[in-house]
């Protein structure tokens, strides 16, 4: 081998054991052993390659791309490895960690808005359009219809499996982001397994899964699972390959990839989940063993912030039933004993800290088991104008607020409408124990996630 470049493709196969799986053999292909972590690697060098070939790409050129994160990473270690400049448009749900892997390898990201649809001039493959157009030398690689896009994973991804399987697969399961993997894994099978059944893992909130299974396209909803789903059908994705479609929840996605890592010591994302979720079921409905294959898409370690993180999922309100009561409030702010507090005696350098490692704006300052003050920002920043950096020495006591206004966990939501309308931060007890503190923003989102 003479660089990165030739460590992509060639991923293990391993077999599932931790989990129900009916009387089917489960096995993944560990896509996350690309260089990049993820399987994209193998179109973006497929992609890239092409545009040399047939000269849309120029020595010392620009490649534009709209990306979900994964697709841009890969672009970024092909692209910098050639001398390209690689500029990608990234819808802002995307995972921070995503974001910043690309900046460090190079990429120039330019964030854009995940609520508008096609059309928009913010809609990241619109934008990414706007961008080449108006830069010389630059080329829109445009995953979602570039026929290298499939053909990487004809060549390479489809092959690997055959070869991994001795020729013995029932199904593959997939999901669509640009089509590639669907297209190029289904068209290698049809060749040369022809028993193989290709079946779409599909984002609930997705237009992909009922467009299969009824034959009528929805209008698009929203879904926090990344890479796939879509709210259009791709030119790359060849939906007439799919035997079956599966819609899963955003709930479902992300605790079956912790519970991946749990089980099997593997450390996937979120749209990992969504196949793995589809391939179980798939897997329980058989009356008789078959053998099946998903993949793990890419590294969960761009994604702990998400998929690893019970505040996300707090606030996403999957972890447990609503019952229209202040604690539900708060539990859509932190899982319950996860509140963020200091006591009186810690600097106010510990509170900032935590208020930045949280990113909150006020910390409930709490003496053994109650709740003594509040300290914000503002008291932070009043003490800092006064003393200069020599506040953060001083105690939280001399700063915090002490006038409290208590409110019961069992209280009904709207009792803490009149304490937001006098400009107060509700401080919730659980009897005279502290559950946690509820604010204006959190109410915002608890009807957000109770829609």
């Amino acid at each position: 081998m003479t660089s990165v470049l030739d460590l992509i493709g060639e991923t293990p196969l391993i077999e599932v054991t931790g989990f129900d799986r009916g009387p089917c053999r489960l096995f993944l292909k560990l896509e996350s052993a690309n260089p990049s972590g993820s399987i994209k690697d193998r179109p973006a060098r497929s992609m890239i390659e092409a545009a040399e070939a047939d000269g849309r790409l120029k020595p010392g050129g620009t490649i534009v791309e709209a990306t979900a994160g994964n697709t841009g990473l890969g672009l970024a270690l092909v692209g910098a490895r050639k001398g390209y400049r690689i500029v990608l448009v990234v819808p802002d749900k995307m995972a921070r960690e995503k974001i910043l892997h690309c900046k460090a390898m190079g990429a120039e990201v330019v964030l854009t808005r995940s609520d508008v649809g096609r059309g928009h001039a913010d809609y990241y493959q619109d934008l990414a359009e706007t961008i080449t157009q108006r830069t010389p030398g630059a080329l829109f690689i445009n995953q979602f219809a570039n026929p290298a896009n499939p053909q990487a994973h004809e060549t390479t991804t489809g092959p690997e499996i055959f070869r991994q399987m001795q020729g013995n697969i029932d199904a593959v399961v997939v999901g669509v982001g640009s089509g590639g993997t669907l297209s190029g894994i289904g068209r290698y099978m049809a060749k040369n397994s022809p028993k193989t059944r290709m079946i779409l893992a599909d984002p609930v909130g997705s237009v992909l899964a009922p467009l299969v299974e009824t034959g009528r396209q929805p209008e698009a909803g929203s879904w926090a699972v990344e890479g796939i789903g879509e709210d259009f059908v791709p030119p790359n994705a060849d939906l007439k390959l799919v035997h079956k479609a599966y819609a899963i929840s955003d709930r479902d996605s992300f605790a079956a990839a912790r519970d991946l890592l749990r089980h099997e010591g593997v450390l996937a994302g979120s749209s990992t989940g969504t196949l793995l979720t589809a391939a179980l079921r798939y897997c329980r409905e058989q009356s008789e063993p078959r053998r099946v294959v998903s993949l793990v898409c890419d590294s969960g370690a761009k994604y702990l912030s998400k998929v690893f993180n019970p505040v996300y999922a707090a606030q996403e309100g999957w972890d447990q039933e609503r019952r229209g009561q202040v604690r539900d409030v708060v539990t859509s702010r932190f899982p319950e004993g996860e509140e963020v507090v200091v006591h009186p005696d810690d600097t106010l350098r510990t509170a900032f800290v935590r208020m930045r490692a949280a990113d909150l704006s006020q910390l409930p300052v709490v003496d053994g088991e109650r709740v003594v003050g509040l300290v914000d920002e503002s008291d932070m920043l009043g003490a800092v104008l006064e003393h200069s950096s020599r506040a953060f020495e001083h105690p939280v006591k001399e700063v915090m607020v002490t006038r409290l206004e208590t409110i019961s966990a069992d209280a009904p939501i709207a009792d803490l409408v009149p304490l937001f309308r006098r400009d107060l931060v509700a401080i919730v007890l659980d009897g005279t124990h502290f559950l946690g503190i509820a604010t204006r923003l959190d109410l915002i989102n608890y009807f957000r996630i109770a829609r």
